[in-house]
């Protein structure tokens, strides 16, 4: 057996879900605050057996053309490959009133996947961030909302923005409350890894674990980290095609 085979196996899901179906909206270069080029974490996600991994660079009100081209030009190799190799944003520590700008910009300039750095327990974000970013109407993933209102969680269902639970620190010391909100909402959740190097992204059986930890209930795993996931990555795709 290989090396990768045998990083793979003990990866496998259980039997009530797809076995390797991992799919990560939310990483970083060090284009921004990463530790390695994007062909790097594309290349381990794919070691993991991830679906899709989009690379998400941290952005403000600068242009995102530059940013946004370089992440292009790092993902021809891995174009016609399995694994969907994602290229987007994460708009970070904007007033509110400056976010819907910022993402329309970023989708302007091809941006896949839009993630706003939510309002994190761990960080001086804005408030009002959350409401902001899901009635922006480009937002895919609310990243670490912190302490989320039942309100948002019942917006982010009606404009079809996924709730993320976190593995990082800090990050995750909302994931219990997220959870709850998101599931009482019917909003969409997501397990990202907000990776910032290859070792740092999630394997499967790791995101089913934080899932669980967050009290996701079994019935809701497979929405949660892969039914859910697939439609992003179709509405991603048909943004590029």
């Amino acid at each position: 057996m290989s090396p990768a085979r045998a990083r793979r196996a003990p990866r496998r899901a259980p039997a009530a879900l797809p076995a390797g179906a991992r799919y990560d909206f939310h990483s970083h270069t060090f284009l921004t605050d990463g530790s390695a080029a994007a062909t790097d974490m594309w290349r381990q996600a794919e070691v993991l057996g991830h679906r899709a991994l989009a690379v998400t660079d941290h952005l403000m009100m600068e242009d995102p053309a530059p940013l946004l081209e370089r992440l292009r030009q790092e993902r021809v190799p891995f174009e016609g490959c399995r694994m969907a190799a994602l290229i987007g944003v994460e708009i970070s520590m904007l007033p509110p009133a400056r976010i819907a700008d910022a993402a329309r910009a970023a989708r302007r300039a091809g941006a896949e996947v839009i993630v706003v750095h939510g309002e994190t327990t761990a960080e001086p974000v804005y408030p009002g961030t959350n409401r902001a970013a899901i009635v922006s109407g480009e937002v895919d993933v609310l990243a670490h909302p912190g302490l989320l209102s039942l309100r948002d969680a019942e917006l982010a269902k009606a404009h079809g923005v996924a709730l993320e639970i976190s593995p990082r620190r800090g990050h995750s010391l909302s994931n219990g409350r997220v959870a709850a909100q998101a599931l009482r909402a019917g909003a969409s959740l997501v397990v990202d890894s907000d990776a910032h190097a290859p070792d740092q992204l999630v394997p499967f059986e790791t995101a089913r674990r934080i899932a669980e930890g967050a009290g996701v209930p079994p019935g809701a795993l497979a929405r949660v980290l892969s039914d859910g996931p697939r439609e992003i990555v179709r509405r991603c795709r048909g943004r590029s095609s």
